[in-house]
């Protein structure tokens, strides 16, 4: 049986709870909301405790860190850049 990472599950993950992750880097045990959602996306076995809750594992933690500071990911959208002659006007 596949074991679920969040890098492998993460495109199938939807925004709401990508971004829960996101806020939350340092949540070793994900809510039994957020792991029902997990749940219902993974195509992976999601292993949760009697509570519905889900641990997360140290590559996990690892992933979403990277992912919230964005180490390692491609660029998303355009770039902007900031004048710094006019504080607050994008060239």
């Amino acid at each position: 049986m596949y074991e679920m990472t969040l890098k492998d599950e993460w495109d199938r993950l939807d925004s709401q709870t990508r971004q829960w992750l996101l806020d939350n880097p340092g949540c070793v045990t994900v809510p039994r909301t957020v792991a029902a959602m997990i749940s219902q996306n993974s195509a992976g076995h999601v292993e949760v405790d009697g509570h519905g809750q889900m641990l997360l594992s140290r590559e996990d933690l690892d992933f979403i860190r990277e992912k919230g500071t964005g180490v390692g990911g491609p660029t998303s959208g355009e770039l902007q850049f900031f004048d710094a002659t006019q504080p607050g006007k994008r060239r």
